[in-house]
């Protein structure tokens, strides 16, 4: 297994201003906002007939993006760099079970909360699961799990960040921007178990 270290909290630090305006908008409504010299690539899963396609997206200070899309939401140029180069071959040594950790600069876009929900995500071990009340209480916002939940269905960046290791108090799986099954299968391959078909 890889032995790269887990995401760093620094790399959330720096929130950004213009967003806290719009807290609510959704991620498909940002895209107006994202520069149009970003770097832009597409990867595609080994078991890419289940899951589809990710996009990434990358500024100069890091990753901004990495989320499923369907064929029809592919429909920008590749503008690939060093980094979103860097990011699909973690992504296939995590597909293929040979990374458990990214290495990977990150600049998410997110008001001062949604980052801090975004760095708690970032410290759940492969293979565990937390509830949203835990990461309320690990924020000190007892009782905040409906925010965390927010929070978390805003994530934007897929695995990297893990949101899918989020799930009911009671155990049962929840929202998941990339959709339920994408989520099962996540957790499925995380613990071990054989992938199935989406359908």
């Amino acid at each position: 297994m890889s032995s790269a270290p887990a995401v760093s909290r620094s790399l959330f630090d720096q929130p950004d201003a213009r967003l806290d305006e719009h807290p609510d908008k959704r991620l498909d409504e940002r895209d107006n906002d994202r520069p149009a010299d970003q770097a832009l690539d597409y990867y595609r899963p080994p078991e890419s007939e289940a899951l589809g396609l990710i996009r990434l997206r990358s500024s100069d200070a890091g990753l901004t993006e990495i989320v499923f899309v369907s064929e029809a939401e592919a429909n920008e140029t590749p503008r690939p760099n060093a980094l979103t180069d860097r990011a699909r071959a973690q992504l296939e040594e995590y597909f293929d079970g040979l990374r458990q950790t990214f290495d990977l600069p990150l600049a998410p876009k997110g008001t001062d909360f949604q980052q801090r929900v975004w760095q708690a995500l970032a410290t759940i071990p492969f293979g565990e699961t937390r509830c949203y009340a835990e990461i309320a209480e690990q924020l000190n916002r007892r009782g905040g799990q409906r925010a965390v939940g927010r929070a978390n269905g805003q994530n934007p960046l897929a695995i990297v960040v893990p949101c899918h290791r989020v799930i009911g108090s009671d155990g049962r799986l929840t929202g998941y921007a990339g959709g339920i099954g994408r989520k099962q299968w996540l957790l499925a391959h995380e613990a071990g178990e054989i992938p199935f078909d989406l359908g």
